[in-house]
């Protein structure tokens, strides 16, 4: 094998771990939780802000969604209750996003779901060997 061969190799290796969390994390969120794993995503960084709120701009730059993308996703999310949007006082462009107390709790308890998936997926070889489904 060459060293190209074994770089693409990696690679594809590393698409398909990828592939495979997000599919059973977008399956197991939505069975129990009725999130998506963009949703859960998005309320779980908002929650690591400080008062549980913050601009969409700073949300995106931690996440893999495009700000149209996130814009959507936070729409779903406050239908559902789970965030208010409110204006910001020191720049009329801007908007804040903050977690309601329900999505404090729909998050915490999709946090385990969450964690779960991880842990069966990314978790030591000898954990993953033991799951069902690994």
């Amino acid at each position: 094998m060459t060293a190209d061969s074994a770089l693409a190799d990696r690679w594809r290796g590393l698409l398909s771990c990828c592939s495979g969390v997000a599919h059973d994390l977008e399956r197991e969120l939505h069975a129990g939780h009725g999130l998506t794993m963009s949703e859960y995503e998005a309320l779980d960084r908002l929650l690591e802000f400080a008062d549980c709120q913050a601009r969409i701009q700073d949300l995106v730059g931690d996440m893999y969604l495009s700000q149209s993308a996130l814009s959507r996703t936070v729409g779903r999310l406050e239908k559902r209750g789970l965030v208010e949007r409110s204006m910001c006082a020191t720049d009329r462009r801007g908007v804040f996003v903050s977690a309601t107390a329900e999505g404090r709790r729909v998050r915490d308890q999709a946090r385990t779901t969450y964690l779960d998936v991880l842990a069966r997926h990314l978790g030591p070889a000898e954990d993953r060997a033991l799951s069902p489904g690994a």
